[in-house]
């Protein structure tokens, strides 16, 4: 089954008060066990930097035909792809503390 992740940053600290990537639209694609699909489908997972910034992953299921749209208009992920990472495998993106200890 296929999962798209949608990157935003609904806050941040910027002088302006706006994101270099607003307007833009970030977003990546994971295959994944259908066993996983209904505890992630619809969600919003958020992560506070600590800064004033703050990111949002929504993960939606979809099928190959709207990845294709999706992927013509993405950015990429900003190299936030770890958030993916650790919703995928700790159900939620981890706080920093907790990322330390893992590594």
């Amino acid at each position: 089954m296929l999962l798209s992740f949608q990157l935003t940053m609904p806050n941040n600290n910027a002088w302006d008060g706006k994101w270099s990537g607003e307007g833009k639209f970030y977003y990546e694609f994971r295959n994944i066990p259908k066993s996983k699909i209904a505890e992630l489908d619809g969600k919003n997972f958020y992560y506070n930097f600590g800064d004033g910034w703050g990111a949002n992953v929504r993960v939606e299921k979809i099928d190959s035909q709207e990845k294709r749209k999706l992927q013509k208009k993405s950015a990429g992920f900003c190299g936030y792809n770890w958030m993916i990472d650790e919703i995928l495998n700790y159900g939620r993106i981890l706080i920093l503390e907790e990322r330390k200890i893992k590594n």
